[in-house]
């Protein structure tokens, strides 16, 4: 019996080519998606590696994303190698010009670094929007379109902007805390399937029914 699309396809539906799963797409070692994560975009979802900029392999960031993460068109993440030298007089970037600018290559240690850019499960990212390097995006959030995510959004928190600010939680403490207890992204998926309508209604109440 079937439980779903395909997680290995490139389009999870034939007849929606705008829709592709990012996992299935990726050629760089440094970034990292779950299944079913897809990237909505008419213009070539299969072209997702575009968005991710200044990713450079010699500074070893990774962009990590979840399962089933919903990513519309114009994301743009940034990653550590957009970084320049802040600590001298000039922030100018004169050692990729060439031309014996070289000589003032920078080391590593003077240019910022953030880390690995996280985005976790079941996030909603609107459209047009631009996560800065090492940002880290929680479970179930949603990021409101045309923001610059410039500090962590906590899970189940609802953020937009630019700079970007919480707005408000999705739900309470304590449900919160029971759906990342309960991490449904990781069920085999014959149990999402038997369980859909129930993740997918607006009774809260009734995913503590789940067994």
């Amino acid at each position: 019996m079937q439980y779903g699309p395909d997680p290995n396809s490139i389009y999870p539906n034939e007849k929606i080519k705008s829709v592709c799963y990012i996992k299935n797409v990726i050629t760089r070692p440094n970034i990292i998606v779950g299944d079913y994560t897809y990237y909505d975009d008419i213009s070539g979802a299969e072209r997702f590696e575009e968005h991710v900029t200044h990713h450079y392999e010699f500074l070893s960031d990774k962009l990590i994303i979840g399962k089933f993460c919903a990513i519309a068109k114009g994301i743009e993440f940034i990653m550590n190698g957009a970084n320049h030298r802040m600590c001298s007089v000039t922030t100018y970037p004169f050692n990729i010009m060439g031309h014996g600018w070289e000589k003032a290559t920078p080391v590593l240690e003077d240019l910022p670094f953030k880390g690995d850019t996280v985005v976790g499960n079941d996030v909603w990212i609107g459209q047009n929007v631009t996560v800065m390097p090492g940002m880290h995006i929680g479970d179930g959030a949603i990021v409101a379109a045309n923001s610059v995510v410039t500090k962590d959004i906590p899970a189940y928190h609802i953020a937009g902007g630019n700079p970007v600010r919480i707005i408000n939680k999705r739900f309470d403490d304590d449900l919160i805390g029971y759906l990342l207890e309960l991490k449904w992204w990781d069920w085999p998926t014959h149990k999402i399937f038997d369980n859909l309508d129930i993740l997918c209604s607006g009774d809260l109440t009734r995913i503590k029914e789940i067994k």
